[in-house]
């Protein structure tokens, strides 16, 4: 893999998912590509009120001028998904499996702010199950304070990595420990409204005829909404500086009747959704700084 800093791309507009989701049927992997040997960056974004309100709803934020500490991955979601459909990339978008989520953020973004926004990728890793990358998306300031970072860990089931590729060393979140459970009734429209605010209209989560055209019964909530809609009950407790780590298990089937369990842990938080028998679909840490 390259170790040298990648050739930035300034996009002229933020990519649109709809158009993108297409292309990744048809696009074909180069297994000899190197991810990391280009970003993409968007210059000049200012997130739209009404959009944040909507996300807000959606994931059960209040409504308030700062940005929620999932809400920036939206923002750099598109450009990670173009660098996987329109740079050469070594895997097919369609049958990645998002596993894992990291949130580094400095302090909250607020509504107003100009930001820059730019999508990377990390070197392939090899896995237990395939091969796994890191997409990562930075957001800061437009004069240059960094403040939000996410690492985004995709799983190609099946793949290889490249000789002389680093293993994956990731471990299993903790579950937390047990209280009092919510339970929460996941509504069959829930993919569609977060589609609506995010952008991300990948099939499996839009209705059940498009979901069982991928191989699902039904369709299943977006991993990121599940997180989201977690954070959320931990609001007015969250650090402003925070560190969040997400994993991503059995797929949320929209319809369904969850349970939400949330437990101090240190100076931070431990909480996970889970479903019949207690098996996890959402499994999170929250951290300050």
């Amino acid at each position: 893999m390259s170790t040298v800093a990648p050739f930035v791309r300034v996009l002229d507009a933020p990519p649109v998912l709809a158009r993108l989701y297409p292309r990744a049927v048809t696009s074909r992997p180069d297994p000899s590509a190197d991810p990391t040997r280009t970003a993409l960056e968007q210059r000049g974004v200012r997130v739209d009120a009404d959009r944040l309100a909507a996300y807000d709803r959606v994931c059960g934020f209040p409504l308030r001028d700062d940005l929620p500490p999932t809400f920036p991955h939206i923002l750099g979601f598109g450009a990670q998904m173009a660098l996987m459909v329109t740079e050469p990339f070594p895997f097919r978008l369609v049958g990645l499996v998002h596993v894992r989520q990291r949130i580094e953020q400095s302090r909250p973004l607020r509504l107003g702010e100009e930001l820059t926004v730019r999508a990377s990728a990390a070197p392939v890793r090899s896995h237990r199950s395939g091969a796994v990358v890191d997409l990562v998306a930075e957001v800061g300031t437009g004069d240059g304070e960094p403040v939000w970072r996410g690492v985004s860990t995709y799983l190609a089931r099946g793949a290889s990595a490249p000789a002389g590729a680093v293993a994956d060393d990731a471990v299993d979140l903790p579950m937390p420990d047990a209280g009092q459970p919510a339970l929460w009734r996941v509504p069959a429209d829930t993919g569609r409204r977060y589609a609506g605010v995010s952008g991300d209209v990948n099939p499996i989560h839009l209705s059940t005829a498009s979901a069982r055209l991928l191989g699902f019964k039904r369709a299943i909530a977006h991993g990121m909404w599940t997180a989201a809609r977690s954070l959320a009950t931990l609001d007015a407790r969250l650090p402003q500086a925070l560190t969040v780590d997400v994993q991503f298990a059995k797929p949320l089937l929209l319809g369904s009747t969850v349970q939400h369990v949330a437990a101090r842990d240190g100076d931070g938080w431990r909480t996970a959704v889970r479903g019949r028998g207690g098996i996890p679909h959402v499994v999170t840490r929250v951290l300050p700084g």
